[in-house]
């Protein structure tokens, strides 16, 4: 491991072991968009910070032991989560930014030196069970 660490304002959760990091601005729908992927299944990692670090040469994602097992659920407050301890970044969520595309480009973003794929934000029910699905089974070109 690596003694680069970066601490986001994002969340992060994890589909079969693959974490899903979803940045964007204060009010963005981070959480939400966690609890509805939870609901389908995904397993939190962290909500509100996390922290990105380099394991086995991949991306890794945690939580500040201060937070762990907790998310937030605006109208309800902090709920509890059976959390994972980690988990290896696949693919980032921009909600900061909107997909205007059909069929976008493969889109990328580093952090600490790691590529990943990134995959900006879009409106509309389907969208959890659509990245459930990009980050069980990919993407065709």
């Amino acid at each position: 491991m690596s003694g680069d660490v970066l601490t986001l304002h994002a969340t992060c959760v994890a589909v079969e072991g693959r974490g899903v990091l979803v940045t964007g601005p204060s009010g963005s729908g981070k959480s939400s968009l966690a609890l509805a992927l939870m609901a389908h299944g995904a397993r939190l990692v962290a909500d509100d910070r996390v922290t990105l670090s380099l394991r086995d040469g991949a991306l890794w994602a945690s939580c500040p032991p201060a937070i762990r097992g907790m998310i937030e659920a605006r109208g309800l407050g902090l709920l509890a989560a059976d959390a994972l301890d980690g988990a290896a970044v696949r693919v980032v969520v921009d909600l900061g930014q909107t997909e205007g595309m059909r069929l976008p480009p493969l889109r990328e973003v580093t952090y600490l030196g790691r590529t990943v794929s990134l995959v900006l934000g879009q409106q509309g029910p389907h969208f959890p069970a659509a990245l459930l699905h990009y980050v069980r089974a990919g993407r065709r070109e």
